[in-house]
């Protein structure tokens, strides 16, 4: 089994990035913001979208144990999120970068619901690493047309 490990310097990498991330799930305790380290970090159950490229009709998916972080944040917003309710779970759909001063911006989390995160950054610095095996689900993620 391979452990997925990327990371973002730029638009382009940080829509890799979320193109691996989309259909995680995690709840919202899992959620951290450490400001005086200027790093926001979310753990996850990430979908193992690239191992269905390889077999269209499989019974079979697989999840990750992932963490996805995101250096020189210098501010961290939510809307639709309950930080009050740890236990809630959350859907990711895709991350996302508005500009601002180069190279300065936003990173948009946005989840089902209308929830997500905003995160102010100096640049664009993410990482997005799998901590361990995987485990298969029989339930793929789909989406309405």
């Amino acid at each position: 089994m391979d452990l997925l490990k990327l990371v973002a310097l730029d638009e382009e990498d940080l829509a890799i990035i979320s193109a691996h991330v989309q259909d995680a799930v995690l709840k919202v305790r899992d959620l951290t913001f450490l400001q005086q380290e200027k790093r926001f970090a979310l753990a996850m159950n990430r979908f193992a979208w690239e191992r269905e490229k390889r077999a269209l009709f499989r019974r079979k998916h697989e999840r990750h144990y992932s963490v996805l972080h995101f250096e020189r944040v210098l501010a961290a917003r939510s809307a639709g999120i309950r930080m009050d309710k740890p236990d809630e779970v959350l859907s990711l759909l895709a991350v996302r970068f508005v500009p601002g001063e180069p190279p300065s911006g936003t990173i948009e989390l946005l989840f089902s619901g209308d929830a997500a995160i905003q995160l102010d950054v100096e640049c664009i610095e993410a990482r997005l690493a799998d901590t361990g095996a995987a485990w298969d689900t029989p339930i793929r993620p789909r989406h309405r047309a």
